[in-house]
Formats: structure tokens, sequence, C-alpha cells
């Protein structure tokens, strides 16, 4: 239980403070202005927190999963693809993706998911070191 819910936890925190981070001390000007622009407010409320709270342990479990299957830097970059380039294409289609914010947001959530990935490496037990088999 030690190897599997300490790292997914610690994980998820820190995820959890690296989006607030991020989206609230250096992206919220970009977030608030684009949602005005679109005739929007944008979503703040504690219930919106809790969703992404709910988005940052998701994330984690994925990461964990993946960790078992994948080296470190594989399971960095398809947690990442998984994690940020689904959505951003997602919030894109709608309109809602601020495309100013990108040139911060994709290295600092490369680094988010190398380290919730380094967490998770570090702290759960691998039962496998194989790289996997594409063929």
């Amino acid at each position: 239980m030690k190897k599997t819910v300490l790292p997914i936890l610690l994980s998820t925190i820190w995820i959890s403070i690296s989006e607030f981070v991020r989206n609230t001390f250096l992206l919220h000007n970009f977030w608030t202005e684009h949602y005005r622009n679109l005739g929007l407010t944008f979503p703040e409320l504690p219930s919106n927190g809790a969703v992404w709270g709910i988005w940052s342990l998701s994330f984690a479990i994925t990461i964990f999963i993946l960790s078992k299957k994948y080296t470190m830097a594989q399971t960095t970059f398809l947690s990442w693809f998984v994690g940020f380039v689904f959505m951003w294409l997602v919030i894109g289609n709608l309109g809602v993706l601020p495309l100013g914010i990108l040139p911060i947001a994709i290295p600092l959530s490369l680094l988010e998911a190398f380290l919730a990935t380094f967490i998770i490496f570090k702290l759960s037990e691998r039962t496998t070191t194989k790289k996997p088999d594409f063929n």
C-alpha cells in the first residue's frame, strides 16, 4: 500500500501545486483576458478547483500505471501527451485556449509531468524495468 498510495498522493500534491502556481500566478492574466474577450467569465469557483484536484489525482494514477510498463522518459512523455496535449486539443477546439500561454505552459507542463513521474519512480516498487516491445 505504501508503495502505491504514497507515490500517487505525493505526485497528486505536486501536480496540484504546479497547476495552481502556473495558472494562478504565471498565466492568470492570459486566461482572464482571453475569456473576457470571448464574453465569458474565467471559471474560478471552488467547484472548479475541486475538479482540477480530481484531474490531478487522475493524472497521477495514469502516471503510476504507465510507470509499471515504461521507462521514466517514456512515462514522462506519454503522460504529458495524454494529460496536456489531449486537453489542449479539446479546449482549443472549443475556442477557449489562449494560444499565447503555450510558450510558457509547454515547458512547465513537461516539467510537471517529469517531476510527477520522478516521484512515482522513486517511491513506488517497480515490478518491471524492461522496455516495451513495440513489435
